[in-house]
């Protein structure tokens, strides 16, 4: 499907962009502020991770079931309608402030819906955006948008209310994907299954494939001390809230720029390229928030390297699956990258980044989130490879 031009082409862009503004909304108030929340419940840093972890276990299982269910029916709009709204409905389970494992069966529930949304978005967006698929990046900034503002919001806002009013304050924002996910036409990046030659097995057991899931995969351990801990690893140097929100909408704003010139780049430089690139500026950051979090210039410019650590990796990954696993297998392909790397590789991190500080402090984290970052510079210098037809991919 390919965007008709003129005002049909802009209202297709902007519905597309809407709903992701408000899912990263919501994910810019739960990564910032839900540990803390968390730490102010009472949870030991062990209990914070197992529940952060939790946020990742679901994209391990929930992906892949809502993908090969888009897959096989093509209606993937009336499926992240469906998960939007039975999100909200579980996340409502949180205002009855349920003990350790209640609370983590309230997030497995809710978490299995919402985590369901964006794989099924990702392929309905590439779909629906068509041969112009190096607008990508300037539909999906707006969910970075929707981050910062979130987080800036927020941040300003509990310096002033107790953190215990967070749960009421997501409530507008699962309401806002809720509806954003109502204003996507359903046919829009319907595909009507067809029966293809080999199954999606002869992709994934290609060397480079491999390669780019094991690397996928380490770089999310590598984020699970960001995700878990960095707020708290922030407001035990003496950061407040507002600024430790200010810290999280530099990185994310790092982000947009670079999702507005990363069509250049590709056109410039080689998939393999950026993505060892990225890497080393990712070991970097996290060298330097684990010594030099308590100097802030540096801390900046760590926070700046999230559009490598972030961004470029991202929009890397997007671009490797729509090339490797086709139309018919789009949707079980970003299934599995957001089950095996962000799920698998997400839960992982947040629990040895949760053993790392009740053993020796947050720092060490980052210094663990360096060392997964060193085997996965060393498996994608050695095994990956830029995927076929990168110009069609990336234009």
């Amino acid at each position: 499907m390919h965007n008709p031009p003129g005002p049909a082409g802009a209202t297709i862009y902007w519905r597309l962009s809407n709903l992701y503004f408000w899912f990263f909304a919501l994910l810019g108030a739960m990564l910032p502020y839900w540990s803390l929340y968390l730490e102010d419940r009472g949870f030991s840093y062990l209990q914070i991770a197992a529940l952060m972890a939790t946020i990742q276990l679901t994209k391990i299982i929930a992906p892949n079931v809502w993908g090969w269910l888009g897959d096989r029916s093509g209606k993937r709009v009336r499926l992240v309608r469906l998960g939007s709204v039975m999100g909200l409905v579980c996340f409502a389970g949180v205002f009855l402030e349920p003990d350790f494992y209640g609370l983590m069966l309230v997030m497995l529930a809710f978490t299995f819906f919402w985590n369901a949304i964006l794989p099924l978005y990702e392929v309905i967006t590439l779909q629906g955006l068509g041969r112009d698929r190096a607008r990508y990046g300037r539909v999906r900034l707006w969910g970075s948008v929707g981050f910062i503002a979130s987080v800036a919001l927020i941040g300003l806002v509990l310096e002033y209310v107790s953190l215990r009013w967070l749960p009421a304050i997501l409530m507008p924002l699962f309401l806002g994907i809720a509806v954003a996910s109502f204003c996507v036409p359903s046919t829009q990046g319907e595909v009507r299954p067809e029966r293809t030659r080999g199954g999606i097995s002869a992709i994934v057991f290609q060397a480079t494939v491999v390669a780019f899931f094991a690397m996928n995969f380490l770089l999310q351990v590598s984020h699970g001390a960001y995700y878990t801990f960095f707020s708290i690893h922030l407001e035990s140097l003496g950061y407040d809230k507002f600024s430790v929100g200010l810290l999280w909408s530099l990185g994310v704003a790092a982000e947009i720029g670079l999702f507005l010139i990363m069509h250049r780049l590709f056109h410039r430089f080689s998939m393999r390229a950026i993505a060892l690139a990225a890497l080393g500026l990712t070991l970097l950051r996290w060298v330097l928030i684990a010594e030099y979090s308590d100097v802030v210039p540096v801390l900046i410019v760590a926070q700046l390297l999230h559009a490598a650590s972030y961004g470029a990796l991202h929009a890397v990954s997007v671009n490797y699956i729509h090339s490797y696993f086709g139309h018919q297998h789009h949707g079980q392909g970003q299934a599995l990258y957001s089950g095996l790397t962000y799920g698998a590789g997400g839960a992982a991190g947040a629990w040895m980044s949760g053993l790392l500080v009740e053993w020796h402090g947050t720092a060490a984290a980052f210094l663990g989130s360096a060392a997964a970052i060193v085997l996965a510079l060393v498996i994608a210098g050695v095994w990956l490879r830029s995927p076929p037809a990168m110009s069609q991919a990336a234009s």
